[in-house]
């Protein structure tokens, strides 16, 4: 019992550490971020373009040309993973057939961004004919996420109690109906987290939208989904490697560092409360 109880405090003492340790070095980027760029924010520097070859001005463009570009992944991105989670686990028999298509998703989930920036450039850019646009990028990052939310959708899916669709079939209700009234509320959190993590990822990617999407300056916002736009992180990438006055832009670019992840931060808290009052509604 004493090597027990010892093995389970060296364990618990690791889980604490490793815990601790996390906390600690996102805390430590959190407070280098906000000290080299809090100086840079203002009404000013989020409400502006970019002046004087981007030594001056704001980040407006580039924060709307996220926005645009995050919405329009999860558009495309959410409805199309959340069905075809639904066929695999609801309708799919599930034999080799679907246990490639899952390992096929999960090899997707780890392939690096450039290479769906590269596909969306082929494909969507010059095979579809989009051209450099919102629609491109958009489409390439919903792509890049898909895999995400395909499998958290499952694996949300997969934890509603098989009892809950056996009691709905028993009282003559058919497979859809049971689907969309008894199992997807009770897996709508579980699915909000794939989404939550679909749009960190699609808000913060830079090498899909390089090819597909960003631009380096653009004079006015877009006024259509064929349009190029400027995108925080690749105007950040920028700012860091291609800018000519790399001492005057070094406020900005922890400014807009900052930005964006606050973007991503509030767009994630957002869903976070969102999936927290579902589930006290589910209680």
């Amino acid at each position: 019992m004493k090597k027990e109880k010892i093995y389970q405090h060296i364990a618990f003492f690791g889980l604490r550490l490793s815990v601790l340790t996390i906390i600690s070095v996102l805390g430590l980027i959190l407070w280098f971020l906000a000290k080299e760029g809090f100086s840079a924010l203002s009404w000013e520097f989020l409400t502006q373009p970019p002046k004087n070859g981007m030594t001056e001005g704001g980040i407006f463009p580039a924060l709307v040309g996220t926005l645009y570009l995050t919405s329009g992944a999860i558009l495309f991105a959410l409805p199309l993973g959340v069905f075809a989670a639904i066929y695999l686990t609801e309708y799919a028999y599930q034999g080799r057939f679907v246990r490639i298509i899952r390992l096929g998703v999960n090899n997707l989930a780890g392939v690096p961004s450039v290479v769906f920036g590269l596909f969306g450039l082929a494909m969507l850019v010059e095979y579809c004919g989009f051209g450099p646009s919102i629609l491109a990028g958009s489409l390439t990052l919903g792509i890049l996420i898909l895999p995400t939310i395909i499998r958290t959708s499952e694996e949300a899916l997969l934890a509603v109690p098989q009892t809950y669709r056996e009691a709905s079939l028993a009282l003559g209700v058919g497979k859809w109906h049971t689907i969309y009234k008894a199992v997807l509320p009770s897996a709508i959190p579980g699915i909000l987290t794939g989404s939550i993590l679909g749009i960190g990822r699609a808000a913060g990617e830079t090498a899909p939208i390089i090819f597909t999407a960003a631009c380096f300056y653009a004079p006015r916002l877009p006024h259509s989904i064929f349009d190029q736009v400027m995108a925080l992180p690749f105007h950040l990438y920028v700012l860091a490697t291609e800018g000519t006055h790399f001492e005057k832009t070094l406020p900005i670019q922890y400014g807009t560092a900052l930005v964006l992840l606050g973007l991503v931060l509030g767009i994630n808290l957002i869903a976070i409360v969102i999936r927290t009052g579902l589930r006290k509604k589910m209680r």
